[in-house]
């Protein structure tokens, strides 16, 4: 079975009506995983044993039919820690590791006995955008295997895309959910800063990071959130705002709805191709009802520059435990404690680590913090004021989620400078802490192309009313033609 034409609702119901059990769609699942791995490769550690076994105990026990994601498998990617699973962050560093202890969105989906697949593939500890910096090697855009998925979420974006797993999670902190699910054509979305616990998700950039669901249509989107979001102790980060659901207003009209559409997102270095994406959106936007006008976020060019100084030094904080002592890759072939840690970081950290790491621990030195760091905490809050300054008019802000659409493999890997341009539209929305989707919108040399919607803090029901809305006026389908026979 591939997941191209059912919804997570559809496949519940034929779980609820006994036209397949728990454990057929497991192993149905698991075999075409299975089969499009050594292509595709977009997981680290396919947990065939553990999820058969959950299986076995749901059928067991029986489908509850007011849970529809009761029995239903999903991916996870290898930087949210899964109790007895391997998880990895892709890096050497964490090659062997097994947690002892479920990230809380994994306690949240077995509470609802939602099946855990395996572990994504993904760029070195979140850090990269083409998932070409794991240790565990590239994967494969399922659209045209000489390209890149994206990243770092890559993995869960190309499992999704490729129709092996009806939904995954993944992380986004500077676009690592928005930009691969804009790459290969399905729904990402990266929450409020603070509606997912993030307690149990090995740490990049700690005042950044998000989880947030991947799917193939926006209400299964809207769905996951549901069952992963909320308040926890353990999360001094998280919101206790209440979780409203966000299905509420799916199917609503958008009539009367004010969009921003900043001038920024369709300058300079946009590809031709994906403004033309997004002025068809636009049209197909307003023909609903809506009003769009054309905004300013005058410093969202400056963007860029405040993440990777922000971005770098938290990650530089996050990785310093990473020592070769307490777990982890340590290093044999050492004659003191000093060489223990250099060594142990110099062989289990990649290159793009190591140069996050660097950049970060310069940024915060005594004789370079305020030059750096101060000064891009300041940017940020100014990029904060003109989100607020928008969102005070407008109830959502449109524009393309990337500026190309997926590119080669090896293309860029060696350019970091470049790379690092790729995320320019997805960024402002993590240091400004807003929630944002993308949802497929068209396509450009038949390669996937991703409208980005953001919106108000806390407002994810709006911003899933008009995903909502625009997927089912566009019938944008996320499908390949020769996917299915791959």
């Amino acid at each position: 079975m591939k997941f191209f034409d059912i919804t997570v609702a559809e496949l519940h119901q034929k779980l609820v009506d006994k036209e397949l059990t728990v454990t057929e769609l497991v192993s149905e699942t698991l075999d075409q995983i299975e089969a499009d791995q050594k292509v595709l490769n977009d997981f680290v550690t396919i947990n065939r044993e553990g999820a058969l076994s959950q299986a076995r105990t749901i059928d067991e026990k029986g489908i509850n039919p007011d849970n529809i994601w009761a029995g239903i498998p999903i991916a996870i990617k290898d930087n949210i820690v899964t109790k007895g699973i391997k998880t990895t962050a892709a890096s050497k560093m964490l090659s062997n590791f097994i947690p002892i202890y479920d990230a809380t969105v994994i306690e949240r989906l077995q509470a609802n006995d939602v099946v855990i697949i395996g572990k994504t593939n993904m760029d070195e500890f979140a850090m990269g955008g083409s998932t070409e910096t794991s240790y565990f090697g590239d994967t494969r855009n399922p659209w045209d295997h000489t390209k890149v998925p994206g990243g770092s979420s890559g993995g869960s974006a190309t499992t999704v895309s490729a129709g092996n797993s009806i939904a995954a999670l993944g992380s986004d902190t500077g676009g690592s959910i928005r930009q691969p699910a804009s790459y290969t054509g399905i729904v990402g979305v990266k929450p409020t800063y603070g509606r997912i616990s993030r307690y149990g998700l090995i740490a990049f950039g700690s005042s950044l990071d998000q989880i947030g669901p991947m799917t193939r249509t926006v209400k299964d989107n809207a769905a996951l959130l549901n069952i992963i979001a909320g308040m926890d102790e353990r999360d001094l980060t998280s919101s206790d705002k209440k979780v409203p659901d966000f299905t509420s207003k799916i199917g609503k009209d958008i009539k009367g709805m004010k969009i921003g559409l900043p001038k920024e997102y369709l300058g300079d270095g946009i590809n031709e191709d994906v403004k033309k994406v997004v002025r068809q959106a636009v049209e197909t936007l307003t023909n609903l009802g809506a009003t769009i006008e054309e905004i300013s976020l005058p410093r969202s060019k400056y963007g860029v520059a405040a993440y990777y100084i922000i971005g770098s030094s938290e990650a530089s904080s996050n990785l310093q435990r990473f020592d070769g002592i307490r777990y982890g890759h340590r290093a044999q072939d050492v004659k003191n404690l000093e060489d223990v840690y250099v060594k142990s970081r110099s062989e289990g950290f990649g290159d793009e680590v190591k140069r996050r790491i660097m950049l970060g621990t310069y940024s915060l030195s005594a004789g370079t913090y305020d030059a750096y760091f101060k000064k891009a905490a300041q940017v940020r809050t100014l990029i904060i004021n003109d989100f607020n300054k928008i969102f005070e008019d407008y109830d959502l802000i449109i524009g393309p989620t990337a500026p190309t659409p997926a590119y080669a493999i090896g293309a860029e890997v060696d350019d970091p400078t470049t790379m690092y341009m790729n995320d320019v539209l997805t960024i402002p929305v993590n240091l400004a802490g807003l929630p944002a989707m993308s949802v497929p919108a068209g396509f450009s040399d038949n390669m996937p192309v991703g409208l980005q919607i953001i919106a108000k803090p806390f407002d994810e029901e709006t911003m899933y009313q008009a995903g909502a809305a625009f997927e089912a006026a566009t019938e944008v389908h996320s499908k390949h033609p020769e996917m299915e026979d791959k």
